[in-house]
């Protein structure tokens, strides 16, 4: 068969193409026409049997033999017909019903797919939360069974024994009288309470000092428990504190205060008692020991409403000076230096600048008495008042008495410089200034020994503006926390020795946090939630709330940062639970030892989308967050949005501040949103509840929201980790800036769309719960009064806090221009005189701090990945950010 097949196709590859055409020619021509006359004839054959339609239908009816029948048997099939119709069109309709029921049921059961399908993924983003919640848990427990700081239980307190009661004989004139070897350190334990038995404290002239001292917690009226002794020289005569009931013969842990300059015996000086008085000689001083005074001033009204603007930086006279040599019976040997340095000042004015100068070296009428070598201070003090307002900077000479380390007219001259925004310029360096133990004076002043009084000028002039006014705020910040005033400056002096052994500040109080409701009410709870609207996302791992931890660094912030602490933090008198300025370990030390809390992105080697959503990750331990809600009579409102916060990761609780004075109705269910809801009962209907340091708040991150807010979970996380990288900042969502109004020389308040920001608003913004301790007891009371009387504008008070500690601008997160809720009510925001209100809250904040702190920021925080182009088998960290 095989063979035959090839002899087939070897022929066929032999025949010729043209004879193979002619042969299939004829076989084409001829099956058409046969194929069309057989059909033809089919067509005739048929066509006697159906001569019209009517024939048909009758064929089809059965009516074939019609032209027989009978009327009557007509009619009788026609009826029959009639009937099988009836029945064929009841059958369709049951039929149709039938199937308009399989379609409903299949209708039912294809939503009921995508609903269990929509269910499935919601499972499975729950198990995936779940699944992270457990490795969390697991590493939580890991590290609480692993741990290589064990708890240390604090040393027992020292108590002084007998011996240590005992009297001693004060030291020889030739002992060096330091901390270490004049004080009793027995009496002083470090976790025992510091306290100050100040003699005859129910005396009036003592009562300014007992307020400073229960104001910080530390006066007690049990000497035998006391730390430290004070003793107010105004009240106490020097000659007889050998009387005292706890000199104890040497006077040790005494604190003399001689704010008044009175005239002392040898006994006080040669005794272990420190001595605390603004004038003395080089004799009398044991350094480290005994402190220098500032000038300590009643305060009659607030700073601010005396302190002189701190712009324009540079004013109208670059250097002033007005005093009187006294010359006395001084050595000779100083007269040629005291007239060069009036001869050189005295040619400044006369040079080639612009620079204007204003010199006085003669008074008409002298207001202290000082030692010879000193200069008197000239006119009265409001005549001082105004040249140093007009000037830069102001000049002040030190005593040319070579005995004399500090005298009351040249602390009196520091004084007056600071208080009107000068910049000192001290000329002479060998005389020690208040409180220069911790206080940077080269920050806010400029010391310079007498020998450069010819190039003082040239040396000035080399000062930039940003330089000036870095000075210029560094002074009144000094000025303002610790020589504003004679109870500033005791506070500050007790602080300083307290500082001194080592002892930490007392701790911020915390506002307290009534309940609204009483202790038998259980409010109501929600049967159910609204339906999740959420992005089918996984944000993290769902946790048990847990505080972050607190007073960390209480020992060591004192041992290691008390010159950050006294000259830029400014809060070396107070002890805060945390601060935003917490130091950052390398990146490698949590993998090498140091891993405690951290949870870092699967597990160092990082990832994308999925493995993002698993841990924090950053820089900082493993946190969470508090939500600060508040809230007046809008409880619809309020529960909605309560609700939202269903399965929010990384939150802790949620504190919502009650603000009126009416309690929620007892008929109100609220949400189960798996962590604790905390209603807070408030004295008043005031906005600067938003910002009370709530002892409920147990976490450093706060997340402030307006009850009308509305954002996403993902918007909210996307947050929380921004402001883990800024903890300083203000993270928020809403931005606004301040515009200059050249017309009115003034600022304005803008909510338009702009390319640069300076406000977030705080209706929606996360930042550090350190501030809410400035914002009740350190920001000026004349801020908080404004925002009552116009309850308006705590939302830029908070903003210009943040950025005149910080100075620093807000950071703006997502596109997201506002906040709203959609279908809330109309808020006040849109009233104009609202704008009004906030255009005089700027102007006026502006005028209580001494210049505006808000800064410019032109950009905003996205994610990572946004808008990145990755593989597909890949994620992004957040889907919509």
């Amino acid at each position: 068969m095989k063979m035959r097949e090839e002899t087939f196709w070897s022929w066929l590859f032999t025949v010729r193409l043209s004879r193979l055409i002619l042969a299939a020619v004829p076989f084409l021509i001829l099956v058409p026409l046969l194929t069309y006359w057989l059909l033809t004839s089919s067509v005739e054959t048929n066509s006697s049997f159906d001569r019209d339609s009517a024939d048909i239908a009758r064929k089809v009816l059965g009516l074939i033999d019609f032209d027989h029948l009978s009327g009557p048997e007509l009619k009788a099939r026609i009826e029959e017909l009639l009937r099988i119709k009836g029945s064929v069109q009841s059958e369709l309709q049951k039929l149709e019903k039938k199937r308009q029921v399989i379609l409903a049921d299949l209708s039912e059961l294809t939503k009921s797919v995508e609903y269990l399908k929509s269910d499935v993924s919601k499972k499975e983003k729950e198990l995936e939360k779940l699944k992270a919640s457990i490795q969390q848990t697991r590493l939580a427990q890991l590290e609480l069974m692993q741990r290589n700081t064990p708890d240390i239980k604090p040393p027992l307190p020292l108590r002084p024994s007998a011996e240590h009661l005992r009297v001693l004989r004060p030291p020889s004139p030739r002992e060096l009288c330091d901390t270490d070897s004049c004080f009793d350190f027995a009496r002083c334990s470090l976790t025992a309470p510091f306290t100050v038995f100040l003699y005859n404290s129910e005396l009036p002239d003592n009562s300014v000092i007992k307020s400073v001292l229960s104001d910080s917690e530390s006066w007690t009226s049990d000497p035998d428990s006391a730390c430290l002794y004070l003793v107010n020289l105004d009240v106490e005569d020097p000659a007889d504190l050998q009387l005292l009931s706890h000199w104890q013969g040497d006077g040790r842990n005494h604190l003399l205060l001689n704010i008044h300059q009175k005239p002392l015996n040898n006994a006080v000086t040669s005794s272990r008692a420190m001595l605390a008085q603004s004038a003395f000689t080089f004799q009398t001083f044991r350094s480290k020991f005994d402190l220098i005074l500032p000038e300590a001033v009643e305060e009659k009204e607030p700073v601010w409403r005396t302190y002189k603007a701190m712009v324009p930086i540079a004013r109208k006279h670059l250097l002033s000076y007005i005093g009187e040599f006294n010359t006395g019976n001084l050595d000779s040997s100083a007269y040629p230096t005291v007239e060069k340095i009036f001869e050189v000042l005295g040619q400044m004015p006369r040079g080639k600048t612009s620079d204007k100068f204003s010199f006085s070296f003669s008074c008409k009428q002298k207001h202290s008495n000082v030692s010879p070598g000193d200069f008197f201070l000239c006119e009265d003090f409001s005549a001082r008042k105004s040249l140093l307002e007009d000037s830069t900077f102001s000049l002040v000479i030190s005593p040319f008495n070579s005995s004399v380390l500090s005298s009351q007219a040249f602390i009196r001259r520091l004084y007056e410089s600071l208080l009107c925004g000068n910049i000192p310029v001290i000329l002479g360096t060998s005389v020690d200034l208040p409180f220069s133990e911790y206080l940077d004076w080269s920050r806010f002043s400029v010391l310079l020994p007498r020998s450069r009084i010819t190039e003082l000028h040239y040396l000035l002039r080399s000062f930039p503006y940003t330089e000036l006014f870095i000075m210029k705020r560094q002074g009144r910040l000094v000025f303002e926390n610790y020589f504003s005033s004679q109870k500033k400056v005791i506070s500050s002096l007790v602080g300083l020795v307290r500082n001194r052994i080592q002892i930490p500040a007392n701790p911020v109080r915390d506002t307290p946090s009534p309940s609204v409701f009483n202790d038998s009410f259980s409010p109501l709870l929600m049967e159910s939630l609204p339906p999740d609207v959420e992005p089918e996302e996984n944000l993290g791992p769902l946790e048990a709330p847990f505080a972050s931890p607190t007073f960390r660094r209480n020992f060591t912030s004192v041992l290691s940062e008390s010159m950050e602490n006294w000259n830029t933090r400014f809060h070396a008198l107070t002890l805060y639970p945390h601060t935003p300025w917490e130091p950052l370990l390398p990146t490698e030390a949590k993998f090498l030892g140091s891993g405690l809390g951290f949870r870092p992105i699967c597990g160092g080697e990082g990832g994308s989308g999925k493995e993002f959503s698993q841990a924090l990750g950053g820089n900082s331990p493993q946190e969470q967050f508090t939500v600060v809600m508040l809230t007046y009579e809008r409880e619809n409102v309020l529960m909605s949005s309560l609700s939202r916060l269903y399965g929010l990761p990384y939150l802790n609780k949620v504190v919502v501040v009650w603000n009126s004075p009416k309690p929620p109705k007892q008929e109100l269910r609220w949400p189960d949103i798996g962590v604790p809801i905390e209603v807070i009962n408030v004295e008043e209907n005031s906005l600067n509840n938003r910002f009370l340091p709530f002892s409920s708040i147990e976490t450093e991150a706060i997340l402030s929201v307006d009850d009308d807010s509305h954002l996403r979970h993902d918007e909210i996380i996307f947050g929380f980790r921004v402001w883990r990288e800024h903890r300083d900042r203000l993270v928020g969502f809403p931005g606004r800036f301040h515009a200059w109004d050249s017309n009115h020389t003034s600022w304005n308040y803008n909510s338009n769309y702009s390319c640069e920001l300076s406000m977030v608003l705080t209706g929606a913004a996360f930042y550090h719960k350190y501030y809410n301790y400035h914002y009740t007891h350190t920001m000026p009371e004349e801020i908080r009064l404004m925002v009552d009387e116009l309850m308006n504008c705590e939302d830029l008070a908070m903003n210009f806090l943040i950025s005149h500690l910080t100075r620093q601008p807000p950071v703006k997160v997502t596109s997201r221009w506002t906040f709203r809720c959609p279908g809330c009510p109309v808020s006040l925001s849109e009233d104009d005189s609202h704008f009004q209100e906030r255009h005089r809250c700027i102007n006026h904040f502006s005028r209580i701090y001494g210049y505006n702190p808000l800064l410019y920021t032109q950009y905003r925080a996205d994610s990572v990945l946004f808008k990145t182009r990755i593989p597909a088998e890949k994620s992004k960290c957040f889907k919509f950010i």
